[in-house]
């Protein structure tokens, strides 16, 4: 399995005490919350992940890879982390969060020293993950609108995978003693892949298990789910229990005809389930390294697929709106909502944004550039009054085209370009912004071209 070669076993097999609080409504829950079987932004919108697991634990000089995974489309990282008990420990969980802020990207932390606990001998059990939470809550408190932490990963091998009842109830219950009020993730037994259904038939107890009402139960799909009915019952069950559910991990392949990933990502998309892809680079397995050597210029077929295919990263990605109106080289204040007025500062521009033409003004920025390449950002600020829709256009001086884009419709006729906004972004309150990107390809030079608004 990936970095973790654990994976092998699910393949070849295809309390602390109870804490008597009362349980809140879920609109009392701070920052990312379950409501029903959704997670919520602290504002009641839906957020649905969208994104790639990123092993920073093993490689972390590779900060830059928080940048690519964005400019990829993303909207959420997953992150490896280690207690030290295997791996790590990882002391750097502020410095973490700073870059997925930056990057305006959801951020789920996990400790992965808990792989295959009962089968894995070196494994952390879940009770020694919470003691790293603790020892990290400095850190952690007050990003709940941004993080959320995912306890342990796959913390149950195939030995005794009931254990992981018991265990995963009193890491919760553990978890909101010491004051953590955030969203938190469990992975299922069996490295992950629940082939046994523990987490399947035993959820509801789970679930009330915390006193939050605010976890969120991850499956992890490689070779066990290599049928797409296996798949599709799978989610079934949960959907019409209406819990809540991520798919965690699931990559392209494992070997030759594993992991059905075209249903699970269709069905995903269908369902507005969240999906995390095992990895972004660095396996000692480079089939489920979505880029070669953390380098976004190059692709790999499974990186092609799941961030440029149907039902993938770029058609479906929505960014969190707890990231309407910030930067994404200025990092959110902490615990604090985003505010209706525009940034105090725009992204950098060729010439001052026009006034008051028709109701909105744009702002282009260069995000990012490599040889041949760059991403782009283009921010949408309403002026006095309320809009309900906008269309920003622009010439390229310098012959670059434009190949993805995502938050808006781009068209090109020659070095001419127009962007239209999407069905969820469109409307914006006078001085509220909403931002679009897109990659694109250059040559000689790549200066920024003038961009006007018109807003209806």
């Amino acid at each position: 399995m990936k970095r973790k070669l654990a994976i092998g076993g699910a393949a070849v097999l295809a309390a602390a005490a109870s804490i008597l609080l009362s349980v809140p409504p879920a609109d009392a829950a701070v920052g990312l919350h379950v409501s029903g079987r959704n997670i919520v932004e602290a504002n009641g919108q839906t957020f649905i992940m969208r994104g790639v697991n990123h092993p920073h634990v093993w490689f972390t000089n590779q900060t830059s890879s928080f940048a690519d995974i964005k400019a990829a489309g993303a909207n959420t990282v997953r992150v490896v982390l280690g207690s030290g008990k295997r791996w790590g420990p990882s002391t750097d969980v502020g410095t973490v969060i700073s870059l997925c802020k930056q990057n305006r990207l959801i951020c789920v932390l996990e400790v992965h020293d808990t792989t295959g606990f009962g089968e894995e001998g070196a494994a952390a059990s879940l009770d020694e993950a919470v003691d790293y939470w603790i020892s990290q809550k400095s850190a952690l408190v007050g990003e709940e609108n941004y993080v959320v932490i995912n306890i342990g990963n796959e913390p149950i091998g195939n030995n005794n995978a009931a254990q992981w009842i018991g265990a995963t109830t009193a890491a919760i219950q553990k978890m909101r003693a010491n004051g953590f009020e955030h969203l938190l993730m469990v992975d299922a037994p069996n490295w992950g892949q629940d082939w046994q259904f523990v987490m399947r038939d035993n959820a509801q107890t789970i679930l009330d298990a915390d006193s939050q009402h605010n976890t969120v139960l991850s499956i992890h799909m490689y070779s066990v789910f290599s049928p797409a009915a296996s798949i599709v019952d799978y989610l079934n069950r949960f959907q019409a229990n209406g819990w809540p559910l991520v798919i965690g991990e699931f990559g392209w392949r494992f070997r030759d005809g594993e992991v059905d990933h075209d249903t699970i990502l269709a069905e995903a998309n269908a369902r507005g389930l969240g999906y995390l892809g095992w990895s972004w680079s660095g396996n000692t397995d480079p089939i489920l390294d979505m880029t070669v050597n953390f380098n976004p210029a190059q692709l790999t077929t499974w990186g092609e697929r799941i961030i440029n295919g149907a039902n993938g990263i770029r058609a479906t990605a929505r960014e969190a709106t707890i990231y309407r109106g910030t930067s994404p080289s200025t990092a959110p204040p902490s615990s604090t909502p985003p505010t209706s007025t525009p940034p105090t500062s725009a992204p950098p521009s060729s010439s001052p944004p026009p006034t008051g033409s028709r109701g909105c003004t744009a702002t282009y920025a260069i995000v990012n550039q490599w040889p041949g390449g760059f991403q782009g950002e283009v921010r949408v600020t309403a002026g006095a009054a309320a809009i309900s829709g906008w269309t920003v256009t622009w010439t390229f001086a310098n012959g670059q085209s434009i190949s993805q884009a995502w938050n808006a419709t781009v068209s090109s006729t020659g070095a001419s370009v127009t962007a239209r906004n999407v069905s969820y972004n469109g409307r914006l309150d006078a001085g509220a912004s909403a931002s679009f990107g897109f990659l694109g390809s250059w040559n000689g030079a790549n200066t920024v071209p003038a961009v006007s608004c018109t807003a209806t």
